[in-house]
């Protein structure tokens, strides 16, 4: 092997590496540096440079500096069983960094999704009365009673805790179940579910079915106190269009107390299950 030597700059030229990184590499012991008798400057040999690939890729697998100084001290032995158990011990940590990424970025990616909804429902001011088919899901879900502070009901800490407690992460939009839609008008005390979706998945007692049916849909934009309008407007819909509406419905909160503090840019979806006179119903789970 050759025994040209390489000044700290032709170094840096050739291993694609900044001049400061390499002396932090050298007073790590990963790449050492020699020095010259006569002036004490520092320089590389053809060996120092081909550990700089080896580095490199340490470094693309995910191993911290420390890590990788350990390897090397590691793969000097004859034996690889202690790197092969480091190497499977980093499989472990990246799997839970892979979890956690995967956490952020379903997070990240459905409040992205609700933003991007809001902003349509608010920019055409939709506040018609459809039917639509809701596509069946299953959300956790946590039984409660609604005691008319709507705010608590969204950014629920029982639901939180209870969240935690099944050691799973919520996404997507808050749902609430109200099981009387004439209670919800009057502004009266009811039972109600808070329904989200979860990350993770979850055992089946935990979740509840959501969906696979017809409803008639309208969004509310504004504040939550005036949400009695939309649904009288669904009721004299189903009532002109020949639907028989449920008892209860579903209030999707796309963009609430989460996201923003002025009530003129909440947007909610009022969801209530429908049915033509004389077709089989099927019964929600509450009834």
């Amino acid at each position: 092997m050759t025994k040209r030597g390489y000044t700290i700059s032709q170094m840096s030229e050739i291993s694609k590496i900044s001049k400061k990184a390499l002396r932090f590499y050298d007073d790590l012991g990963l790449i050492s540096s020699k020095r010259h008798g006569t002036n004490n400057y520092r320089y590389y040999t053809q060996e120092d440079l081909l550990a700089v690939p080896p580095l490199k890729y340490y470094k693309q697998m995910g191993f911290h500096l420390g890590e990788i100084r350990a390897a090397f001290e590691v793969g000097s032995n004859t034996s690889l069983t202690a790197l092969r158990e480091m190497f499977m011990d980093k499989i472990g940590a990246l799997h839970e960094e892979e979890k956690v990424l995967h956490e952020r970025l379903t997070s990240v990616r459905d409040w992205l999704e609700l933003l991007h909804e809001a902003e349509m429902v608010l920019e055409n001011s939709l506040q018609s009365v459809s039917v639509k088919y809701v596509q069946p899901d299953k959300l956790l879900f946590h039984e409660q009673i609604f005691t008319l502070d709507i705010k608590s009901a969204i950014i629920n800490l029982e639901f939180t805790n209870y969240v935690e407690s099944v050691e799973n992460s919520i996404t997507g939009p808050v749902i609430i179940y109200f099981s009387s839609i004439d209670d919800r008008i009057r502004d009266v005390e009811q039972k109600m579910q808070v329904l989200q979706k979860t990350i993770f998945p979850c055992q089946q007692n935990q979740t509840r079915d959501f969906g696979g049916f017809l409803a008639a849909s309208c969004y509310h934009i504004g504040p939550h106190e005036t949400i009695r309008d939309t649904y009288r407007k669904i009721q004299r819909w189903c009532a002109a269009n020949n639907y028989i509406c449920d008892k209860s419905a579903y209030e999707r909160y796309v963009t609430d107390f989460w996201t923003t503090s002025h009530e003129d840019l909440f947007v909610t979806e009022v969801i209530a299950k429908v049915s033509r006179p004389g077709s089989v119903r099927r019964p929600l789970e509450q009834e």
